[in-house]
């Protein structure tokens, strides 16, 4: 008899487990041009015109701005983990969803509890019970056991949604670490970018001085005249004072990237490196690469796994939920013989219990947590569009910031030797220094501008990374 009583429960017992309430979850598809589909495009639109690095089918793997091969960039990369405050923040959110997971585990098993009591009592001498004055002992030592059958899946779905949202805060976690990444490489190149900048306005000085000097020369061998002497050095006090202007930027990028690295920005010096090499090929992938790649995707698709879960506990509370208790322990009135057999007690029984009318109260939960459920699908589309927008953005720019580079190149030396036939023109007395200050200003706009748009490469390159979603894949999530 005792072994059928055993089989029935452990019957009873699988029959509990495989009882859930609610939608299963599966994962939503994500908007591709013409309309709606299971799979994103085949492949981005602006990679017909761009060189990536090759094999053609790689990924970015590992430390991403290795790919840059600066060993400066390299060594302040590393330093952005341990002391960021804004990651260490993350790293807490992510401590905490782990530790919720295990609290609502925890809800799987049986709850024990223990409360023992010693108390001596005096019945009132006016008591209508007859015991007038009685005095007497009581010691107990009670045991408690109580266990949430979970015929519905409640506890296991809040354990699911447990698991979901610690594997979306992990995605936020490296989401948080990409973006301080490339917040200090685009830092880093627009402080190096700066350096360039200065480099160029100092050699331009150096020449306008240069200038200066041939035309008080010509104006004391009487073939100047004073108005040029002073356009001269107007040209040169002006450039001057943008040379000067271009520390403010690099100083305020420097304390940027201390910040980033969890230092005091007094406490930082970044060795002047004026920008020379062009972007680094990188590998791009597939666009439906990209779904596995960004974690930022990968957080919004783990909240709706979260919300989906949801749904299935607001349904199963319209069923009764299964709840066994027991309780047994020692009571006596007197010490002497509490911990002995005959003082023993003990009661168990399963206590039902169903709500039978809530004037639409389950109802409205279950609207809840669909409505919530659909903002999250809704969220994850748009996150996943905003994806390949960002990619595209950033391969269009890449791509049309070559072109733009190529041609600017041939204008900063075409303006060069414009320049240069404008100083022999006035050194041959040919043309006055109007025509020499019109040339300076061009060709210095020029390099300028050349700089410039070498700066917008490399910024586009991290923004491009980072759109990739850097070094990160789904893999990395852990399960918990």
């Amino acid at each position: 008899m005792n072994s059928k009583v055993a089989i029935v429960l452990v019957g009873i017992s699988l029959l509990l487990a495989s009882c859930t309430v609610g939608p299963k979850y599966s994962k939503p598809s994500v908007p591709a041009a013409p309309a709606y589909s299971e799979q994103p495009p085949a492949s981005f639109q602006e990679t017909g015109g761009w060189k990536q690095a090759q094999p053609s089918d790689a990924v970015i793997r590992g430390n991403w701005w290795e790919l840059f091969n600066d060993p400066q960039l390299n060594a302040l990369e590393q330093q952005v983990g341990p002391a960021n405050q804004t990651l260490k923040v993350a790293e807490a959110n992510f401590s905490q969803a782990r530790a919720v997971i295990a609290l609502n585990r925890a809800g799987l098993f049986p709850t024990i509890g223990a409360a023992p009591q010693i108390t001596y009592n005096r019945v009132s001498g006016n008591s209508p019970t007859g015991l007038n004055g009685y005095q007497y002992g009581n010691f107990v030592l009670p045991i408690s056991v109580s266990y949430d059958a979970d015929f519905w899946g409640r506890i296991r779905r809040s354990i699911a949604t447990a698991r979901a949202q610690f594997q979306g805060s992990a995605a936020d976690l490296a989401n948080a670490k990409l973006e301080l990444e490339s917040d200090l490489a685009v830092d880093y190149f627009e402080a190096r970018s700066a350096d360039l900048q200065k480099r160029i306005l100092d050699d331009t000085v150096i020449a306008y001085q240069k200038a200066l000097q041939l035309t008080r020369n010509r104006y004391e061998g009487g073939v100047a005249s004073k108005a040029e002497v002073a356009q001269a050095q107007t040209q040169l006090d002006t450039t001057q004072a943008q040379d000067i202007d271009v520390a403010v930027a690099r100083a305020q990028f420097e304390h940027a990237i201390a910040v980033l690295m969890g230092k005091p920005p007094e406490g930082f010096k970044l060795p002047i490196d004026p920008l020379a090499e062009n972007p680094p090929g990188i590998p791009v992938g597939l666009p439906s690469q990209l779904l596995e790649r960004r974690p930022d995707i990968a957080s919004a698709e783990r909240q709706i796994a979260a919300a989906n879960e949801q749904i299935g506990i607001a349904k199963a509370a319209f069923f009764p939920d299964l709840m066994i208790t027991a309780e047994g322990g020692l009571q006596s009135g007197s010490i002497v013989n509490w911990f002995t057999w005959p003082s023993r007690f003990w009661s168990v029984g399963p206590q039902l219990a169903q709500t039978i009318f809530d004037f639409g109260r389950r109802r409205a939960q279950v609207e809840i947590t669909e409505a919530a459920y659909n903002a999250q699908v809704a969220n994850y589309r748009q996150t996943a569009l905003t994806a390949f927008q960002e990619v595209e953005d950033n391969l269009s720019t890449l791509r049309i910031l070559e072109q733009e580079s190529a041609k600017q190149h041939e204008a900063t030396a075409a303006a060069e030797n414009s320049l240069q036939l404008s100083l022999n023109r006035y050194k041959g007395g040919l043309v006055t220094y109007l025509e020499v200050i019109t040339a300076q200003s061009i060709a210095l706009s020029n390099e300028r501008t050349e700089a410039d748009i070498l700066r917008r490469r490399m910024d586009a390159s991290v923004t491009l990374i980072k759109a990739l979603g850097g070094g990160w894949d789904v893999s990395k999530l852990p399960q918990g």
